[in-house]
């Protein structure tokens, strides 16, 4: 696996709310599979008040609390398997963001802030990871509260598992 840590990601957002539960992104009755190609058809099926994602669209803009509810290792791996690069979120529920990043995708952004009602569905927006910002299409910017130094190592590598491996090579 590679790096989940881009320097720069561009993209169009999927706009979702607050509380976004791992039963909404990917609900419990299809979790009879570990599969990518299976799960991201189930992507945020259950999502009160659905727009479908559209292809093209790569950065999902969330509110408060992400990924609240039960742990579940398949929410970040159906994001990811979906082709979502990245969630730029207010908060993120520490359950989902542990999973996100031992998993080594899709990049958790905390903003700290809510920037839903600033964007429109569809909208492209940079996140340039290495300036610390996120871009919006009118130019505001806004501060990424970064990744502490041994999750950006996990990420970097790709995972705990392969973190894990490369650090029982160097022992």
């Amino acid at each position: 696996m590679t790096s989940a840590i881009k320097p720069l990601i561009k993209g169009r957002v999927y706009i979702v709310g607050d509380h976004v539960d791992t039963d909404v992104i990917i609900p419990a009755r299809f979790l009879t599979s570990y599969d990518p190609a299976l799960l991201k058809l189930h992507l945020f099926e259950d999502l009160p008040n659905k727009k479908p994602y559209e292809d093209g669209m790569n950065i999902i803009i969330a509110g408060r609390n992400f990924g609240c509810g039960s742990s579940r290792e398949h929410a970040p791996v159906a994001i990811a398997a979906a082709g979502f690069e990245a969630v730029v979120a207010q908060s993120f529920a520490r359950i989902y963001w542990r999973n996100s990043v031992n998993g080594g995708r899709p990049m958790p952004v905390n903003l700290g802030i809510d920037i839903t009602e600033k964007l429109n569905q569809g909208d492209e927006i940079t996140i340039a990871y290495s300036e610390g910002k996120v871009i919006l299409p009118n130019g505001d910017r806004y501060k990424i509260n970064p990744l502490l130094p041994v999750e950006r190592e996990i990420m970097e590598a790709g995972g705990l598992t392969e973190f894990n491996r490369k650090r029982m090579v160097t022992a």
